[in-house]
């Protein structure tokens, strides 16, 4: 019995924690490899009673590069941008009454992840309607986290889309070779020619 109430309790603990996990302004995915085209993916949960989550302000960091954002009904997106160009922060903000301690969002960007970067770290600024503003910028144990992305090394010959530059030869050699062409056009014919005759001894019995 006792070790039975120490499970249950471990289990309780555990499903405590994600739950809190789950509350938190998250950026996914969790990790990414270097130089690489990513989807980011941002989802904001309201949590503080009678008021609403209205605005969602995303520090970029130093690691990415934020090109392009995926449009969502009744929010609109601004940037603000360095001297260089480079988009150093996104600011999501409703157009209606915004969103209630039981629902969440989910905003979708793209970024390019630098060759050289370890950890990209997410800082985020959750407004309410009330005008209270939640940093999500503390350390992975603080009660306001940040978000953390995991860096990994890219593979050797990587192409930046997820492709190595053997994969793409190979693809290429393929797509060229008109001896595979023939050889799988070949195969087909002779599969339905034999499918053909299998049907015909079928109904002529």
């Amino acid at each position: 019995m006792k070790k039975i109430g120490a499970l249950l309790f471990a289990a309780t603990l555990a499903f405590g924690y994600t739950s809190m996990a789950s509350a938190h302004v998250r950026v996914e995915p969790a990790e990414v490899t270097q130089n690489a085209y990513q989807v980011f993916t941002i989802r904001i949960p309201s949590e503080n009673e009678g008021v609403n989550t209205t605005q969602v302000k995303l520090d970029v960091p130093a690691g990415v590069e934020v090109s392009r954002f995926e449009p969502y009904p009744g929010w609109t997106s601004t940037t603000e941008k360095d001297a260089d160009g480079k988009v150093v922060s996104v600011t999501w903000k409703t157009d209606g009454k915004g969103i209630t301690e039981t629902e969440f969002v989910q905003f979708l960007f793209q970024g390019h992840v630098a060759e050289d970067a370890k950890e990209l770290v997410w800082k985020a600024h959750q407004t309410y309607s009330d005008g209270a503003v939640v940093d999500w910028s503390g350390a992975p144990d603080a009660d306001t986290p940040a978000s953390v992305t995991t860096v990994t090394a890219a593979a050797a010959g990587s192409d930046g889309h997820g492709h190595t530059a053997a994969a793409s030869a190979d693809a290429s050699d393929s797509e060229r070779d008109p001896l595979t062409l023939g050889l799988a056009i070949a195969g087909l014919v002779a599969g339905l020619a034999a499918l053909a005759i299998a049907l015909l001894r079928k109904k002529s019995r």
